[in-house]
């Protein structure tokens, strides 16, 4: 039985204001309860507010394969090898008998057991029709689908008729470890070549499920992740690598060259897989400065990780929002003020919002002296034994100098005439 559990949110804020509101979540049979979601609204200071929402849902873990766990391959009337693929876990045929292409190089190898119309394979063969008929009775969380190429899907239960990844096509699964898909093909799946499906948050090959009306077609050099719960055939083309296990209830399944492992180390089914709405958590931004770097994490709690955009307004220039980090960061350009709406999402609803509002101040200038405000400046002094140059020079010593000479001529002028008269009284006398 399916068990659900709400887990409160985060504490109301002051100015809080509290609405209700309901979501149901089904991926498991017998799932029939709905989850409250609580949304909190609040608001803080002139340059934040946020819209926060905080719900939690508890279910059932992964489809309950039984004893076909061990499996990497297993048909019912036929498994047929061509090449050297590598089976990591076990290959099985039951109800008939034929397991061909096995043996080791050049052809295939196993790391498990070979289970030809025995009791396990049996067994095994029992409990995947019973996975298969759990994941055909779930409700769908997204009805619909068909070709998968480009999307990022968050755990839940997909339903469509023929399901397709084109050619060179990706999908990615964005999830926590314990996170659940399970994708239900009223009719064929085509995973088609060169593809990949990416694994994100620690999601792991152990809870990915593909229930198939009819017949699966993995292509040449695919990169496959899951449990194929196949009611027909199951074919994996040349090359194709398969993380989970390929399990066919009522025809073959051919292999070529391809790698399969069938996970291990994974929850028993009934292990508890919570996932929650995003709530933003982060506070009001720090002010920036044109022309210095700059950085501010926009954070939110949520299973699995949140991812963010901006939903109004626009950034300041020069600043950008790394939609998977929530870091906005970059070189301010422009002054003034900028307000944005930031909105977080995990594919859990609802979603969570903020408002900021950026700072930015004009880049710092030297101070101006103002006129009178300090003494200018003095040139230097070039202290010097020869002559000094014109410009900045003291004119009072060329002055002073020019006066010395003057005064030492006048006083050997002086001289001179004394001397000229004492000679000649000392002649007039010796005549006389």
């Amino acid at each position: 039985m399916a068990s659900f559990a709400r887990t409160p949110g985060p504490p109301n804020w002051a100015g809080a204001f509290v609405a209700g509101s309901t979501s149901s979540f089904s991926p498991f049979s017998r799932i029939g309860s709905t989850v409250g979601a609580t949304v909190l609204v609040a608001m803080a200071g002139l340059c934040f507010g946020s819209v926060a929402a905080y719900a939690d849902t508890t279910i059932d873990g992964p489809v309950n394969i039984g004893t076909a766990a061990p499996f990497g391959v297993l048909g019912s009337s036929a498994v047929t090898n061509t090449g050297p693929t590598i089976v990591n876990g076990d290959v099985g045929v039951s109800p008939d008998s034929s397991i061909t292409g096995f043996g080791g190089p050049p052809n295939g190898s196993l790391t498990g057991t070979i289970h030809k119309t025995d009791a396990v394979a049996a067994q095994a063969q029992s409990d995947v029709t019973t996975a298969f008929n759990t994941a055909s009775s779930l409700t769908p969380t997204t009805s619909g689908i068909g070709e998968l190429n480009g999307l990022s899907l968050t755990p839940g239960v997909y339903s469509g008729g023929a399901l397709s990844l084109a050619d060179n096509g990706a999908l990615t699964l964005a999830g926590s470890a314990t996170a659940v898909w399970v994708f239900q093909a009223a009719s064929t799946l085509t995973i088609g070549s060169a593809t990949h499906i990416t694994m994100t948050g620690g999601a792991t090959a152990c809870n990915v499920f593909w229930r198939v009306g009819s017949s699966a077609t993995i292509g040449t050099a695919a990169q496959f992740v899951g449990t194929v719960l196949a009611d027909q055939s199951i074919t994996a083309t040349t090359g194709a690598t398969i993380a989970g296990r390929l399990l066919a209830s009522n025809a073959a399944v051919t292999l070529d060259t391809n790698t399969i492992t069938a996970p291990t180390g994974c929850a028993p089914a009934g292990t508890p897989v919570t996932t929650s709405s995003p709530s933003i958590t982060s506070g009001a931004p720090t002010a920036s400065t044109v022309g210095t770097s700059y950085a501010f994490t926009v954070t939110a709690s949520g299973t699995p990780a949140p991812t963010y955009t901006v939903t109004s307004g626009t950034l300041p220039a020069g600043l950008t929002l790394n939609g998977t980090t929530g870091v906005i960061s970059g070189t301010p350009t422009t002054s003034g003020s900028s307000t944005v709406t930031i909105t977080a999402t995990n594919g859990q609803s609802p979603d969570a919002s903020a408002v900021y509002t950026f700072v930015t101040a004009p880049a710092a200038v030297a101070a101006v002296p103002s006129p009178g405000g300090t003494a200018a400046v003095q040139p230097s002094v070039q202290t010097s034994t020869g002559l000094l140059a014109d410009t900045g020079s003291n004119p009072t010593l060329p002055l002073l100098a020019a006066i010395g000479f003057i005064g030492a001529g006048i006083a050997i002028m002086a001289f001179g005439r004394r001397t000229r008269a004492g000679g000649s009284g000392r002649h007039m006398r010796s005549a006389g």
